[in-house]
Order: C-alpha cells, then structure tokens, then sequence
C-alpha cells in the first residue's frame, strides 16, 4: 500500500469512527475525484492542497453532518480551483451536492470595483444558497476554520484581513446558528493573530490562578453532587473555562479587570429533563446565595440561536462568586454544535422542523435585494443581523425578538404591515409612549392604530432601527406614490448643483452622497433623494453639506499628496542597498541581489536561492514565497551569510503604519524617523473606512535590532494602532 493509500484510509477510519454509518463508498469516491482534481496543487504551506478538503470534511464529520455533506466539503474548491465544473459534479455526485458546491464557491469569474462590492456579492450569493440549504453556510463555516488554523503562512495583511472578516462576519453567523464549538475557536484564533500580545497576557493569567480556581471547582462541584443525589435524577457535573475571545470583549467593552469577570469559570450541570433543572436550580440557591440580577432564564426565553439554559450567579463559601449553568442533555448538544444538531435526513425528519430557527435568513433575504450600495449592504448586515437583541412581548404574552435599540414602529411592522402602516402611538407597559420610543427587555408593549392614520412618512425611516420595518415603510411610500422618488430628487440635486457651477457627476458619488445621507441620519442615498423631491429634507441645505464634504475631502488629499512628495523630496539621498554585505558559500564574483518580497537585513535568518540567469536572490528563511516553493524547487538553495565586516551598510526594507488619518500623522512619522536617523526612501498611503489610513514606509536599515527600536518608537505616535514589517 502506498502512502496515498494509507492517507485516504486514514481519513475514511476517522469518518467511521465518527459515524459507521455514513455511505464510506460515496465518500471513498469523491475522495479520489478531489485528489484527482487538485493533483500537483500546493497550499502556501507547501503541503498538498487535498489536506485542505480533507481537514474541512472531517470538521463537519465531526459537526455530525451526513454524507452528502462531506462530499460537498471534500469537493468545494474543484470548481473554483480546477477544471472539474458543477455540471460534473451533478453528473458524478448528484444534484444535492452540486447546489452545496455551488453556494459555497466564490464568484471569482467577475470583476468588482471594490473589494466591498466583492464580499458583499459573495455574501449574498451565499445566502441565497442558504436559503435553500443551510448547509452551505456550515461548510464555508468549516473551511474558514481550517484556514484559520494554518493562518500563518499568509502575509500580515491577508492575516489582518480574514481575520477581522472573521470576527465581524463569520464568528457571528456561527453564533446565529447556534454552533458554539465553531465560534469559539474561530474568535480565539482571530484574536491571537490580531492582538498577539494581548492574548498571550491573557493565556498567562488564567494559566497563573488555573489551579486555584479548579480547586475551588472541584470543591464547588463535591458539595452540589451531595446535594444532587437526594434528587434522585440522572445528571453529569462539569466544570467549564470561558474562552479567551470572550473574556477579552468583557475586560475591554466593560473596562474589567480578570478578577472582575464572574463567570470565567463555571460549573455546568446536565440534566434529563426542564423540571429537573428547575429542581436543581432550587438546590444551588438552597446552598449558595445567589447574587442579584445575576440570573437568567434562557429556557423561558432561549436566545436568538435557539440557545436554552439557566444561568446564576452566586457566592461561594470562600466569599468569591461563581457561576453554574444547568441544563439538559439535549440543549448542550444543540448549544455545542447548533443547528447542526438538527442535521437527521437519513432518520427521515423533515428540513421543515428548522423552518422557525431559520427566520432570520428569509428577513435578510428580503432586505438585501433592495440595497444596491455594498457598503450599506455589509454595514446593515453587522447592525441588523449580528447586533444585539432586545425581547419584548405582545400583550397576550408571545415573545418578540428586535434588534436592540428598536422603537415600537419596528415591533408594529415586525408584528404585522398592516399594523405598522396604521401605528399612531404605542403603550408600553400600559403607559402610552411616542413611536420613537426605545424598547427594552420584558417590555410589553401593545400598538395603538387608527383607521384615520395617514401612514408612513419619510421620517419614520429615521425612527425605524430594524431593516424589515425601514424596508416595509420604502414599499408603502412608493406604492402610495408619497415618496420620494428617487429620480426626482436626484434631478433637482443635479440641476442645483449645476447652477452652482460645478461637475455634478463627480460629487454625486457614492463616497460623498451617502455621507450626506448619514449625515440626514438616512439609511442611503435613495432615501436622501426621495427626501428632497418628498421635502423632507431642504434641497439647498442637503447641496451645503454634499459640498462641504467633497470640499473637505479634496482638500485632505490634496495635502496627503503633498506630504508625501515633501517626504520623497527630503529623502533622495538615501543610501543605496549593496549587496555585497552577503557572502555566498564557496562562490566569488556571482551577481547577487535581495528579493523585494521580504526586504532582508542583518539579524534576519536568510538563504541564497539560485536563479535562472539572474544570479543568485537573497531571501529571509521565513519568506512565504520561499517556504511554499515545491521540494524539486528547493534543491536550488545555496547557503549565504551576511559579513560582519560590512555591518554599517544599510539595506531596505518595509515598515507598515495602521494609524487615525489625522492631520499631522505624516509630520509625526517623518519626525520620528529624522529622529532616529532613518532615512525614508519610499511612501505608499492607504485610506479605509473609519478614517484609519495605513501607510507602508521604505527605510534604510543597518539590522533587526533597529527595526525593533523603530517599530517601537512608530508605535508610541498618538493615534497609531499597529506598526508591524510589511511582507509583500
């Protein structure tokens, strides 16, 4: 047997182990059509691709998905990455497969103008493709956690990329579908790759009272059990430790300290049925004072993914509080793996039965297709779809969920169109209060209606916090034929921006449209339009403010570039990179350069590599460019070192600047670096949202240990947040 052999074995042993169930033949033969497809094809690790599908299929194998499934994950990349098309895989595997295939591949054949419109198409796309399956969603789920595993061998900037992606996204639609046992690995990884400091301090002061805090665990958990079993029920005590992510967002959002935080470690409790959490939840405060306000009910009211629970907070015996979380067998395994628990087709149980827990993603269907701007549509999706909730209930006492913030107008929609349509005012509690007023949790709330209401008004789309509700209000408006219509408003604002004399088309882009809608607190630019022709809004006030912000916005530039030649202007005398401060094993008089992809200097670990006709290129050892070469490649490695008697030579090399676009920034660097006798011999400016630029220096350096010191200094500049050395 061959090592292929033994792989694929291996593979197909851990799946049966997992599951003797699964159709092994089916997944035995999409197995090789996988290997046969991404033969030759390598991971930036250097590895073979194929360990990829693998990896991802056996997450989900392991999520308790079924056959078809694993063979969608083992094949999702074929039709992105090889010539093996979706009409293939329905011919070899079936329709089923062919759609999970489908929704997960990425639309990498089109051109986007951004890079927002391109993950806002590709999002989309997905929840399209999850709209008739949810599990699409789980194996891109899968396939992003394996590649945060080996994370790596990425670039810094591909790193901080799909890592903050991750955590604004993916860890998220995780958590909405209630799959835990993903989300917190996806949250940890993210955070040790963007705050690596911050999470090895972490790591280190929980491992530094770890073994305090199990005995008092332990001991919480001796004197329960004694309790416990005059109960006579079946039940299982654990202990259970908060994961890093978590504990981080308390200490930051809520300024914590590590022993401010409660429930960093709990003792968990399974149970067989409700009543018996209740039962037990009545022996833990028979033993232990519960704190106030410490408690909640999540199988009353379970959470948005469906999560079900007891949580309370008391005080042990030691003076210290503690939490315990109870409940039954059946809930841990859905708070574990979500509505991958749910996944029975080969029992026969209808897909129906996740219909409810699946609300969400038809509400985000129906919002998205009338958002047209992809910056809105990413920016709606993180505050609609991931923001908190707040529950409220209906006066027959049906729970409802909103997004936090939410007024009675998204409640009134949310209950009914035709209520929010007819909505005059709302009680509250049995109190009347305005449309715009903010629902909390265990409000009840009752919508007052009046057959004489007007209806909507543009400005309830200011009131509305929900994008059903704001959705519903658009409809009513255009089909009462009150809107604002949106090519009139743009009519007027471009025929009064012409008579001001200036190019309208230039100042009617996205950027500076739909920051005068925001600043009209508008949802879009559609709504900014249909304002004015409704008047809504002053036509002349809105042209005031569009022009103050392209004004302003061109002014900025302008001196961003002028900054930036001043820089290069001071800087032309740079000294020049020479080579010759390497010595190559054995060889004289040999053209030798440094490579452009990691910008060697000395301190670095470096290796020669022999090129075809351009001598020989200096590379650092952990250049991805040279680890990710094929082994047959790597036979061209020749030994080099640097030569200590050329040590006051300086050489290139880049430094990246995450940093506020504040007035000023570029001085501060610039001084910074005169400061410390580091001449600057390039600059590149990147601006992304939230005014955050990042700024990519060339420098002339003599060694790392200079680089630490000017990484450091370029650290303490009010207003930077990262400096790290680039790796193109």
């Amino acid at each position: 047997m061959n090592q292929k052999d033994r792989d694929m074995e291996e593979f197909l042993n851990y799946l049966l182990n997992v599951n003797p169930n699964f159709d092994i033949t089916l997944i035995e033969k999409a197995y090789k059509k996988a290997d046969q497809m991404h033969e030759g094809q390598l991971r930036k690790s250097g590895e073979a691709y194929l360990i990829h599908p693998i990896e991802v299929a056996k997450i989900l194998a392991d999520l308790g998905m079924d056959e078809n499934t694993i063979v969608a994950g083992l094949l999702h990349d074929a039709v992105e990455d090889t010539p093996y098309t979706t009409k293939d895989i329905r011919r070899d595997f079936g329709e089923e497969v062919a759609l999970l295939v489908d929704g997960v591949t990425k639309l990498g054949s089109l051109v986007y103008e951004s890079k927002e419109e391109r993950q806002a198409e590709n999002l989309r796309k997905m929840f399209l493709a999850m709209s008739k399956d949810i599990r699409v969603l789980i194996i891109k789920l899968a396939d992003r956690l394996h590649n945060l595993r080996t994370i790596n061998y990425m670039n810094d900037d591909q790193i901080r990329e799909k890592c903050i992606e991750t955590l604004e996204i993916y860890a998220p639609l995780a958590n909405r579908l209630g799959i835990y046992t993903l989300k917190f690995e996806l949250e940890d990884i993210a955070l040790k790759q963007l705050e690596p400091t911050v999470y090895y301090d972490l790591v280190n002061q929980v491992k530094a009272k770890r073994a305090e805090r199990q005995e008092n665990i332990n001991a919480v958990i001796t004197e329960l059990r004694e309790s416990i079993d005059e109960l006579e029920i079946k039940y299982e005590i654990t202990g259970r430790t908060k994961h890093f992510y978590s504990i981080y967002k308390k200490m930051k959002y809520q300024d914590k300290q590590l022993d401010e935080i409660f429930d960093l470690t709990a003792v968990r409790v399974l149970v067989e049925t409700v009543q018996d959490c209740y039962a037990v939840l009545g022996v833990v405060h028979t033993l232990w004072r519960p704190i106030p306000g410490r408690f909640k009910d999540y199988i009353a009211m379970p959470k948005t993914n469906h999560y079900q629970s007891l949580h309370t907070t008391v005080i042990g015996s030691n003076g210290e509080p503690f939490e315990i979380q109870i409940r039954t067998y059946e809930m841990h395994r859905i708070a574990e793996y979500g509505i991958a628990a749910h996944w029975k087709y080969k029992e026969g149980i209808s897909r129906d039965k996740d219909e409810e827990k699946m609300a969400w993603l038809r509400q985000t269907l129906e919002w998205q297709k009338d958002l047209n701007d992809p910056r809105e549509f990413m920016e709606t999706l993180k505050v609609d779809l991931f923001s908190n909730q707040v529950f409220v209930f209906t006066p027959k006492g049906d729970v409802i969920e909103l997004p936090a913030g939410s007024t009675p107008l998204d409640f009134a929609f949310k209950i009914h169109s035709a209520i929010g349509v007819k909505c005059i005012g709302a009680k509250v509690n049995g109190k009347m209060v305005p449309i715009d007023y903010r629902l909390e949790n265990g409000n009840i709330v009752d919508i007052v209606t009046s057959s004489n209401s007007k209806g909507p008004s543009i400005d309830w789309l200011k009131i509305a916090q929900s994008s059903n509700a704001r959705n519903k209000i658009r409809q009513w408006l255009k089909k009462e034929n009150k809107t604002d219509n949106v090519d009139k408003g743009k009519e007027m604002l471009e025929k009064y921006i012409r008579r001001k004399g200036y190019d309208y088309q230039q100042i009617l882009k996205n950027q500076w449209i739909n920051k005068t809608a925001k600043s009209f607190n508008l949802a879009s630019a559609d709504d900014l339009y249909s304002s004015i022709s409704y008047g809504g809004v002053v036509l002349s006030k809105a042209v005031a403010v569009l022009l103050s912000l392209y004004q302003e916005d061109k002014k900025a530039e302008v001196q961003k570039e002028e900054k930036i030649e001043k820089i290069g202007e001071t800087k032309k005398k740079a000294r020049k990179v020479d080579a010759s401060g390497v010595k190559v094993e054995g060889v004289d008089n040999l053209l030798i350069r440094f490579s452009k992809c990691c910008n060697p200097v000395p301190g670095d670990d470096i290796v020669g590599f022999i090129t075809k006709g351009r001598g020989i290129s200096v590379h650092r050892k952990d250049c991805t460019n040279i680890i990710s070469l094929p082994e047959d490649e790597k036979q061209r490695f020749i030994h080099v070192e640097w030569d200590k008697q050329k040590e006051n030579m300086s050489y290139d090399t880049e430094i990246s600047i995450v940093a506020e676009d504040r007035k000023g920034m570029f001085s501060d660097i610039s001084r910074t670096c005169d400061d410390m006798d580091v001449n600057i011999t390039g600059v590149q400016a990147k601006s992304a949202k939230d005014k955050i630029v990042t700024i990519t220096l060339t420098v002339a350096i003599s060694n790392t240990s200079q680089i630490e010191k000017v990484l450091r200094q370029l650290k303490s500049i009010p207003g930077v947040s990262d400096v790290y050395r680039a790796i193109t």
